[in-house]
């Protein structure tokens, strides 16, 4: 076997996941993916926390009828780093309305996907531009994406069917990732482009494993490809001694 050229004393990343179990499984794909490797060595070290029994974002955030998962969070957080985490993504949009306590419950960096999102548009997309958004309804409800893409100057555009959306996110919870699935996905892109939106920003962690056939009717950004680009630059780097 040739000898790895993986630099020693690379990062560790924490996954906070299981918020679904598949899109972090994704996640993990994404950078394996990502990572120019030529040997195992060369892979990025990943923890993972894929804990399904985390309480449901939708009853605190939503319904307001379930406890808030940030302690369970919190607790996952700073598992991750006693385990030897060196800094912490998560796979989830909804979750990271709590990500500002996340952050400060550990003293590792917690990569923010909504804000990594914000400034990859920000660097890509034309100036004033609009960016059609596919995310939950929790998502929208709660302005996660609204106000750090208005931050940048870009004007939001939501799906008129944002119920055909929720099916598809539900499908998908339920294991169902095929062909209609992703085909429904590519419509509704396409009927955002069509209603005016430049880009689509694709902010729901389900979606994304259905993002396949959606970047031939409009172009698209994904916030999991952006989280999981920011692993990879950051888990390659050699640590200072």
């Amino acid at each position: 076997m040739a000898e790895s050229s993986a630099p020693s004393h690379r990062p560790t990343v924490g996954i906070i996941g299981g918020m679904g179990p598949e899109a972090t499984v994704d996640l993990m794909r994404r950078v394996i993916v990502l990572t120019p490797a030529q040997d195992d060595a060369d892979h990025i070290h990943m923890l993972v926390d894929n804990n399904p029994a985390v309480p449901s974002r939708i009853a605190a955030l939503i319904e307001e009828t379930g406890p808030s998962p940030l302690p369970e969070l919190i607790r996952m957080a700073k598992g991750l780093v006693a385990s030897g985490a060196s800094m912490l993504a998560m796979p989830c949009n909804t979750a990271h309305y709590y990500a500002d306590e996340i952050a400060a419950a550990v003293a590792v960096p917690f990569l923010d996907m909504v804000e990594l999102t914000g400034r990859r548009l920000a660097a890509v997309a034309p100036a004033n531009a609009t960016v059609g958004l596919l995310a939950s309804t929790a998502v929208l409800k709660i302005g996660l994406y609204e106000r750090a893409l208005r931050r940048h100057g870009f004007a939001v555009r939501i799906p008129d069917r944002q119920d055909a959306v929720m099916a598809m996110i539900r499908a998908v919870k339920a294991g169902d990732t095929g062909v209609a699935q992703q085909n429904s996905l590519a419509i509704i892109a396409g009927e955002l482009a069509n209603a005016g939106a430049d880009i689509v920003l694709v902010a729901c962690t389900e979606l994304s494993i259905l993002t396949h056939n959606t970047a031939k009717t409009v172009p698209v950004i994904d916030a999991l490809d952006v989280l999981a680009e920011e692993i990879v630059a950051r888990g390659r780097r050699t640590r200072v001694p």
